[in-house]
C-alpha cells in the first residue's frame, strides 16, 4: 500500500505497478483525504490534523483485509510513520522513500511558505500559474514529461482536484513535523530507506543517518532525485520487491 507525498496522488506510483505485480505483489496506492480524488473539506484544517491522516491509513489498510507493506513517499511517510505508531498490527514492514526525520529543509520550507501564503489570497487556479512560472518546491513535485504516466493537463486537473486546506495544514506539517525516529525504531518492524542520489527536501546524509538509527535497509537509487517512483521506477521497483521477498513473515506482536 502506497501513500503519495505533498500535491502528489496515487498516480505517482503508476510506473511501479506493472514490475511489481510481475514479481507476484498486488499494489494499492491511495489518495489521501483531500487529495485529488479523495474527498475532504476544502477550507477545515483541523481535518487534516496529522492523527486524522494517521487513522485514515489504518482504515485503509483495514478495508483490505490483509496485513500490507507500506510504503510513504515524502510527506506519505511522516503520515506512515504516524499511523504505523499509532497501530503497526496491520502492516508487515515500512518503507520510507525520500522521506527523513524530522521538518524539511530550510530551503524547502521557504518554498512550502510561498505556497501556503499564495494558497492563502489565490485560488487554485491562480496559484497553478504562479507554480508554473516559478517552479514548485521540489516536495511539490515538478510537471511530468508529456511522455509520463501524467502530462501536464492531468497534473493540473490533480492540483485543482486538492482541496487548500489539505495543502495548508500538511504543509504547516512539512515545516514543524518533529523527530520521531526513536519511537518509530522501538517498533518492530522491518525499515526500508529508499531514496534517490540526490534530494534537496531531506539531504541524502541525512537520511542515511536515519536509516543507521532505525536499522533499516538502505537502498540509493542511481539516477533518480526527490521521486525515484517516477525518476527511475524499474530499480524503484526491483528494490522494494527485494525488501518484501525478505520479510514476507509477518513481525512479532508490538507491546507498548
Amino acid at each position: 500500500m502506497m501513500l503519495p507525498g505533498f500535491t502528489g496522488s496515487k498516480e505517482d506510483f503508476t510506473l511501479l505497478h506493472r514490475p511489481l505485480g510481475a514479481r507476484g505483489y498486488r499494489t494499492v496506492a491511495v489518495d489521501g483525504r483531500g487529495q485529488y480524488e479523495s474527498d475532504g473539506p476544502e477550507h477545515d484544517e483541523s481535518t487534516y490534523a496529522r492523527p486524522e491522516l494517521a487513522r485514515d491509513v489504518l482504515a485503509q489498510a483495514a478495508a483490505l483485509g490483509t496485513r500490507v507493506h507500506l510504503v510513504g513517499h515524502s510527506l506519505g511517510g511522516q503520515i506512515a510513520r504516524a499511523a504505523v505508531l499509532l497501530d503497526p498490527a496491520p502492516f508487515l514492514s515500512l518503507t520510507l522513500m525520500s522521506s527523513g526525520p524530522a521538518r524539511i529543509s530550510e530551503s524547502q520550507r521557504q518554498r512550502v511558505k510561498l505556497l501556503r501564503d499564495a494558497l492563502d489570497t489565490m485560488t487554485m487556479a491562480e496559484v497553478w500559474e504562479v507554480m508554473q512560472a516559478m517552479g514548485p518546491p521540489e516536495e511539490a513535485g515538478a510537471p511530468a514529461p508529456a511522455h509520463g504516466p501524467e502530462d501536464p493537463v492531468r497534473l493540473r486537473d490533480r492540483w485543482l482536484g486538492t482541496r487548500p486546506a489539505q495543502l495548508l495544514a500538511t504543509g504547516r506539517q512539512l515545516c514543524t513535523e518533529p523527530d520521531r525516529v526513536a519511537e518509530l525504531a522501538a517498533v518492530p518492524l522491518p525499515f526500508h530507506v529508499l531514496s534517490g542520489t540526490y534530494d534537496d527536501t531531506w539531504p541524502v546524509p541525512l537520511l542515511d543517518e536515519m536509516a543507521l538509527r532505525l536499522d533499516a535497509r538502505r537502498t540509493v537509487v542511481a539516477g533518480a532525485e526527490h521521486s525515484p517512483n517516477t525518476d527511475q521506477p524499474l530499480p524503484t521497483a526491483r528494490a522494494l520487491a527485494d525488501f518484501w521477498d525478505d520479510h514476507s513473515v509477518p513481525p512479532r506482536p508490538y507491546v507498548r
